[in-house]
């Protein structure tokens, strides 16, 4: 499994990229839940939910803040 691209991001929609920004932090909560109660986890999800994560947040705000001038 790969890092996720910024290319893939940046041909969502919107309300696509909103929900799965929801989508990433709940994954991201699942992640920090498992760590927590020593569950079985893959580390490097960690890492990748985080990217993405920044990469969602990150073209949302840009397209927000061009859409506003």
């Amino acid at each position: 499994m790969s890092l996720p691209q910024f290319k893939d991001v940046t041909m969502l929609s919107n309300s696509e990229i909103s929900e799965s920004i929801i989508k990433t932090e709940k994954e991201l909560f699942t992640l920090r839940f498992k760590k927590a109660t020593r569950q079985s986890f893959k580390p490097h999800e960690f890492k990748h939910a985080k990217r993405r994560l920044a990469q969602l947040k990150t073209i949302l705000t840009t397209r927000l803040e061009t859409s506003e001038e």
